[in-house]
């Protein structure tokens, strides 16, 4: 027997997570130069970095070749402050993706259940399926999580349920009443985890803090990121937010020096930058108001997005996502998603914005 056969049976069916295409790599293919091509494709900030984490993280370069605060200490400081908890209950990540992986390796395992919405983020089901659970998928409410349903879909054998709110792929934010409702409702034996990776592009976004401040809800994992909003996707630093019987468990988990000390150094900065904030909010709310115009004008099908991304229905979206590369404009086909006559699109620069429309009229 060869050694690829005593792999773990779960990896036989497990599918690979497909990130949206490098710039490098079209560029290459399309013998484009990569200073002609956009990439609209992962939910970038196309204003690039806070200004602030670039020179904090620049700083930080002549320490390379020392290991980082495996603790994350001075973060966990500055996050303390500005959330209004308690250090312990708060767990850095390599990225929010790494806080879903604690969440399966501390709950799921064979005859476990986990409950997803049809059109989640696909690295959930990828993740319960790596640890042997079974996953229940609820069909969706208007490309968007039926909370409703997806409590009803809870089992004796459920131990965790996913919520990303907005929504990513398809960008959909749940009432704020729904959310309440299934955070109280929920068994205490259940972890409900609600990714948050999208809060910050909210104008009045739902405050789930308290309850994990006021240890309301013993069973909820908040989850948010630097990779968007704050322009810090190439560094890999996200955060959980729960209570400090959970985090403590998580921590047993968290491999050693998880977060490397530039991504440290740059998300700490990047939380006193408020400038870029702002001005990422404003670039974001003009040019989803300006795709959301053009889109239909085209007479495009669109879902309503509360984040940095609109999904768009074109019909065949893998005939628009090649035609698009060849001129340089890299979307994301959402065929993976079970959306096969759908593409996601970034909300990039005006400019860029722009080109993505001239793109898709010449390939409609």
């Amino acid at each position: 027997m060869s050694l690829t056969e005593k792999l773990n049976p779960a990896l036989e069916s497990l599918p690979v997570y497909q990130p949206g295409r490098p710039i490098e790599e079209v560029a290459r293919e399309y013998g484009l130069s990569p200073e002609a091509v956009i990439k609209l494709a992962s939910n970038e900030n196309p204003l690039g970095p806070s200004p602030c984490a670039f020179n904090a993280a620049q700083a930080e370069l002549h320490r390379m070749h020392q290991y980082p605060d495996g603790n994350c200490y001075y973060l966990k400081q500055r996050l303390s402050e500005e959330l209004g908890l308690s250090p312990s209950s708060l767990i850095i990540g390599n990225g929010s993706n790494e806080i879903i992986e604690f969440a399966g390796h501390a709950f799921m395992q064979p005859e476990v259940d986990v409950v997803v919405s049809e059109y989640c983020f696909p690295i959930y089901p990828i993740v319960a399926k790596l640890f042997g659970a079974n996953v229940i998928t609820v069909p969706a409410k208007e490309l968007g999580h039926d909370l409703n349903a997806m409590r009803q879909a809870i089992t004796p054998k459920t131990r965790v349920i996913f919520v990303a709110n907005p929504n990513n792929p398809t960008g959909t934010i749940a009432p704020k009443e729904e959310v309440i409702r299934l955070v109280e409702s929920v068994p205490s034996d259940i972890l409900v985890v609600i990714d948050e990776a999208y809060i910050e592009y909210l104008e009045d976004p739902l405050d789930l803090l308290p309850y994990v401040r006021d240890r309301k809800q013993p069973n909820l994992l908040l989850m948010r990121t630097f990779s968007k909003i704050y322009g810090l996707a190439g560094l890999r630093v996200g955060y959980g937010m729960a209570q400090p019987e959970l985090v403590s468990a998580f921590q047993k988990i968290r491999e050693p020096f998880n977060v490397n000390r530039i991504g440290q150094a740059a998300a700490l900065a990047a939380l006193d930058d408020r400038e870029h904030v702002r001005k990422t909010r404003e670039n974001n709310t003009l040019g989803r108001q300006y795709l959301e115009e053009e889109l239909s004008k085209l007479g495009l099908e669109y879902a309503r997005s509360a984040a940095n991304f609109i999904a768009v229905r074109v019909g065949d979206s893998q005939r628009i996502f090649d035609n698009l590369q060849r001129e340089g404009v890299i979307v994301r086909p959402m065929i993976g998603a079970r959306l096969p006559e759908w593409i996601r699109v970034g909300i990039g620069s005006q400019k860029q914005n722009a080109r993505l429309i001239e793109a898709l009229k010449a390939n409609l």
